[in-house]
């Protein structure tokens, strides 16, 4: 019997919704073939674990990418790079790198944080918990498996509650 993770992610508003759910069975059993729709969705989907990118745009579109990983655990720079999502970063002194466009939004930009103007935020979630606003810059994340890197495009003026528990 094979067992399977799916995940979903709802945004609605400003929040940001994980779903897990684990299902069993084996492919030939549900139709499938030896690659389950979501290790097909997975950049190297055979790995032992996943770890997921989740992308909510200003206008609301939202997109994810699922990553697969061997050991224990990999970093928000590699996830972000291995997911083939686009993205540009700015460097600061003494904080890391930040995300300044993601996914070719905004077009273009001079500033990461510019003042008055819309800006990328950044949620991690780790299996068990909740989204937690990131406290430090993207490449001192480590994700485990079934873990997830959000993203949300938020007005400079919003101030949005925390994204709701994952639903399982």
């Amino acid at each position: 019997m094979r067992r399977c993770l799916q995940v979903a992610f709802v945004w609605t508003g400003a929040s940001l919704v994980l779903l897990l759910a684990a299902c069993g069975g084996s492919n030939a059993a549900s139709g499938g073939t030896a690659a389950t729709p979501a290790t097909a969705a997975c950049v190297n989907g055979g790995a032992a674990h996943k770890a997921y990118v989740v992308v909510k745009h200003g206008g609301g579109t939202a997109l994810q990418k699922c990553v697969g990983f061997d050991g224990d655990q990999i970093g928000g720079e590699d996830l972000m790079k291995k997911s083939g999502v686009e993205y540009q970063t700015q460097d600061f002194s003494g904080v890391g790198k930040a995300v300044c466009q993601v996914d070719n939004e905004p077009a273009q930009f001079s500033e990461c944080f510019p003042k008055d103007k819309p800006f990328w935020a950044m949620y991690v979630f780790q299996s068990g918990g909740a989204w937690q606003q990131g406290q430090t810059a993207y490449t001192a994340v480590s994700l485990k498996n079934g873990d997830a890197l959000g993203w949300e495009y938020q007005p400079a003026t919003a101030s949005p509650p925390p994204p709701p528990l994952p639903r399982r």
